[in-house]
């Protein structure tokens, strides 16, 4: 799939613009920090809206689930993979030489920031039909898969089958600016780390976190 192209040259080149880039450069344009920003929000309500009309018996829980396993930085990251934005990013020589392109979470922001840029360029039609080609068949594929039940609640009940204790959450890590801190959140029992995950909440770190502790233990 092709990226849709924008009326506003700038707004494309801004939404693959990183601050490490600006920095070296030193070039007074902006970052694709306000555009991610803005790109959260609009992915957030439009996942939330698709689902609401899509799946009519879901209840909240399953709804919200559905929703934080396609926003976090596994799931967007992926997505920004697959459309090869990674090579549209505009990086600092360090970021290039420490494999930037192939960041989940700079692939997640650039993923954020085109569709904050395609919404200010185009409107939120453009942004919904870009999401049902490039976002919404992988939610499908989670409703298939039966995968959208909440992962902390799997992984609790599979560590407990096996007398283990119950698993903890912690913080291993806050990146990125205060208005836009991305954690990393790793998920432990009995002192052993069972995996880790990444998202622009705790919350949403810890559901990825208990997620890879599944893979790994299947």
């Amino acid at each position: 799939m092709n990226l849709p192209k924008l009326n506003n040259s700038k707004l494309f080149e801004e939404a693959f613009t990183h601050r490490s880039y600006l920095n070296e450069a030193k070039l007074k344009i902006a970052s694709n920090e306000r555009l991610e920003f803005l790109g959260d929000s609009i992915i957030s309500f439009a996942i939330s809206n698709y689902l609401y009309i899509k799946y009519p018996d879901f209840n909240e829980g399953d709804l919200t689930n559905l929703r934080s396993l396609m926003v976090n930085t596994n799931s967007l990251s992926e997505i920004a993979k697959e459309l090869n934005m990674g090579q549209l990013l505009k990086l600092s020589r360090g970021e290039e030489e420490s494999k930037g392109r192939e960041n989940a979470t700079l692939l997640e922001n650039s993923f954020e920031a085109y569709v904050g840029a395609l919404f200010l360029d185009q409107g939120m039609i453009s942004v919904v039909k870009f999401l049902d080609s490039a976002l919404f068949p992988k939610i499908q594929e989670l409703v298939i898969k039966k995968a959208f039940k909440d992962p902390k609640s799997l992984l609790q009940e599979k560590v407990q089958a096996l007398k283990q204790g119950s698993p903890s959450y912690r913080v291993l890590e806050e990146t990125g600016p205060a208005h836009a801190k991305t954690f990393k959140v790793g998920v432990f029992v009995g002192g052993k780390k069972l995996g880790e995950g990444s998202g622009k909440s705790k919350q949403i770190a810890e559901l990825s976190a208990a997620k890879i502790a599944l893979e790994q233990r299947s």
